[in-house]
């Protein structure tokens, strides 16, 4: 087990590309909201999506991305400030022409400015670059596509024997952006239904993730330097855990860092924590 979570007495789990790789649901949405795009951009849609899913985009997690400006936001994960403005084929826009736009820090309503917090932003933003007013009804097909035998999850080898054994000796919570609903179901395809002492759903990080944070930390009657915050996304469950005094473990396909701090690990691989 890794040494982090040994000394912990609190660990926080986010869910959408912590707990599962699997990118099926991500794909049907972003398929069927491209339906609703001219048929003349159809492909430039997917072509996007795919790039945003392979790293070659503006848009990744960890962004923001402004509806009504077409603009992506480089976000200073620590501050929640803006740093850098981006139009959507990647060119700079000059600081005289949004430093104004912007607060600092950025407030993110989910409706105007988005924080790209998982796989499930990419199909949204961009349908609405494409003009895409109504993205609701995508995503309630891409839930009863859900729940059909077409879909399945691959759990991660080794995951539910390692929270369980981490379990034996520490709370583990789940707080994720997804719904009961969604979450549910997930957790049942990935055979984690039984393992959280608690979970929160439709968390609206960042918005809300040092708040849940202190939440937690009050409930279990632990120390922030004795909690763990485990997640994908730098800004929604690792930055704000430093600044309380967490420690935080992030995971990245490259093992990649927005910045280097005393108390954070960077991964690969959620199963990493639980090898010998």
């Amino acid at each position: 087990m890794n040494p982090v979570l040994k000394s912990s007495k609190l660990v926080i789990f986010d869910l959408d590309g912590t707990l599962y790789e699997g990118t099926d649901h991500f794909d049907y949405y972003a398929n069927h909201l491209k339906q609703n795009v001219p048929q003349s951009q159809q492909l430039d849609f997917w072509r996007d999506y795919t790039a945003m899913k392979d790293g070659h985009h503006p848009v990744q997690i960890g962004k923001g991305y402004d509806v009504k400006r077409d603009y992506i936001l480089t976000i200073d994960p620590m501050t929640i400030s803006v740093q850098s403005v981006q139009t959507w084929d990647g060119s700079y826009v000059p600081a005289e022409e949004w430093e104004t736009l912007y607060s600092d820090p950025v407030s993110f309503d989910f409706e105007t400015i988005i924080a790209v917090g998982d796989g499930w932003w990419y199909p949204f933003v961009t349908a609405k670059h494409y003009g895409v007013e109504d993205c609701y009804a995508s995503y309630v097909a891409t839930k009863e596509y859900m729940v059909t035998d077409e879909f399945e999850l691959t759990p991660l080898p080794g995951l539910r024997e390692g929270l369980i054994e981490l379990k034996a000796t520490k709370e583990i919570v789940l707080v994720t952006n997804s719904d009961r609903e969604d979450v549910q179901r997930l957790l049942h395809e990935l055979h984690l239904h039984d393992v959280f002492n608690h979970i929160i759903t439709s968390a609206k990080k960042p918005t809300r993730t040092t708040d849940i944070f202190k939440e937690v930390v009050h409930q279990y009657e632990v120390d922030m330097s004795q909690v763990v915050s485990v997640g994908d996304n730098f800004m929604n469950e690792i930055a704000q855990a430093l600044t309380l005094g967490m420690q935080g473990i992030y995971i990245h396909p490259q093992r990649a860092s927005e910045v280097a701090h005393d108390h954070l690990t960077v991964i690969r691989s959620v199963v990493e924590l639980f090898k010998n």
